[in-house]
């Protein structure tokens, strides 16, 4: 009994993660389009939502990558591990909102591998962890993918500006505004292609753990729709405060960088995606949009800032690892068994709803004397 309710609970988290993990990218899929008026924010917004729901059905290779090439998970049996994957999930939102907060565009890809990672360790150690496949789908990708993003976007703005040098700027801008509705719209489909499919590889990892589901199985159906929809529901929730801190702080974009930028951003997630990489996309479109800056000028830049958020991405992964080793440490004080799951998300819960009432009275009209 205890067991399917940690199952239930593991689901409903994870979905959470993935609504959270949109929400926090809205900013970044949206910027570069808005900050050139290629968009207005209402309708870019519309538009990823609704790309990042088609996206989660292109492929289930990352998915497959999170659930059986992270953690073994027949070495869990035995050490509650619906709890290491709560604990992994509980971290890595812990982290989303923290940063939110912050306004730092941290990775949700690296917070859920850091608290998946350091809820396993705290759990059982490191001989649950698959070495070779940790390293090989998800750190070394996690370093090459944002250099490769940003050397294709700064190959491509120096081809932009050599083609239409020698064109009336007000067309070229146009058309650029044009074409960035097509690159960003990849951008959009590539990002629900990627991330929303960690969130199917997590439910996936709990199913197998749990016995519902065989080694090496692929995601039940249920399990890509439930994840495109409550990602795509979570992006178009918004998240404009990342938007200004991944994006126009870094650098201002004209419309030809905003279609570099995008072109090269897309491509390299779904490449990744292909191939069963679960890249971080705040990192990938942040290399991106710095590569179509540099190859204008260096000072295009505002170096300080893009220094502070790469300093963010660095943090992300070990702080997401000290949250889940400590979730999971609190699971085992609570019994191991359900309590700690159910105690943690009624707590949750109850700052939710504090959150939202402490909004409704501070958003009333102060009565007049």
């Amino acid at each position: 009994m205890d067991s399917d309710l940690i199952l239930v609970i593991v689901v409903l988290v994870a979905l959470i993660f993935s609504f959270s993990n949109g929400f926090q990218d809205t900013g970044n899929l949206i910027a570069t389009s808005v900050s050139t008026g290629a968009a207005s924010p209402r309708v870019a917004i519309l538009f990823v939502s609704v790309l990042n729901f088609l996206g989660a059905f292109i492929s289930i290779q990352v998915a497959t990558t999170v659930a059986t090439e992270l953690v073994d998970p027949e070495a869990l049996s035995g050490s509650a591990p619906l709890n290491i994957v709560f604990s992994g999930l509980a971290a890595a939102i812990s982290w989303n909102l923290v940063s939110l907060y912050l306004r730092l565009p941290s990775s949700s890809s690296h917070a859920l591998i850091g608290g998946i990672v350091g809820a396993t360790v705290a759990a059982v150690g490191t001989g649950a962890l698959d070495a070779s496949g940790l390293v090989g789908k998800f750190l070394v990708p996690a370093v090459i993918a944002p250099i490769l993003a940003f050397l294709v976007a700064a190959a491509g703005i120096a081809v932009c500006y050599r083609t239409v040098r020698r064109l009336r700027p007000g067309p070229v801008t146009r058309g650029f505004r044009f074409g960035q509705i097509a690159s960003g719209g990849m951008l959009a489909l590539a990002h629900g292609t990627n991330d929303a499919q960690k969130t199917m590889g997590v439910i996936t990892l709990a199913l197998i753990a749990d016995g519902t589901l065989g080694p090496g199985s692929d995601p039940p159906f249920w399990v890509i729709v439930t994840a495109a929809l409550a990602i795509a529901l979570g992006t178009y929730a918004g998240g404009r405060r990342t938007s200004r801190t991944s994006h126009t702080r870094i650098i201002k974009i004209d419309a030809a960088q905003g279609f570099s930028a995008q072109g090269a951003e897309s491509s390299v997630i779904l490449a990744a995606s292909y191939l069963g990489f679960p890249l971080s996309t705040t990192q990938v479109i942040g290399g991106g949009n710095m590569g179509s800056g540099v190859a204008k000028r260096l000072s295009a830049v505002r170096w300080p800032v893009a220094g502070n958020i790469v300093s963010a991405w660095i943090l992300t992964l070990p702080a997401a690892a000290v949250f889940g080793a400590v979730v999971y440490g609190f699971t085992v004080f609570a019994g191991g068994g359900a309590a700690g799951p159910v105690l943690i998300s009624l707590a949750a819960a109850a700052l939710a709803v504090r959150a939202m009432v402490s909004r409704i009275r501070q958003s009333r009209p102060m009565a007049g004397g």
